[in-house]
């Protein structure tokens, strides 16, 4: 079943720490920053616009 309310912890799976660095997700090159690319198996891709990158 789905929640009505998004969730609260996606926004913080878009960054992590390194040293004393914070390192950002990907973002889409289309929208700009804040807009992050979705991670999957064999691509990469902007839910707003649908930007698509291929691993390679």
């Amino acid at each position: 079943m789905m929640s009505d309310s998004p969730n609260a912890n996606a926004k913080w799976s878009k960054y992590t720490i390194e040293g004393d660095e914070l390192v950002r997700a990907e973002t889409c090159p289309t929208c700009g920053p804040g807009v992050f690319l979705g991670r999957h198996s064999d691509r990469k891709t902007c839910g707003k616009c649908g930007h698509t990158v291929k691993n390679e």
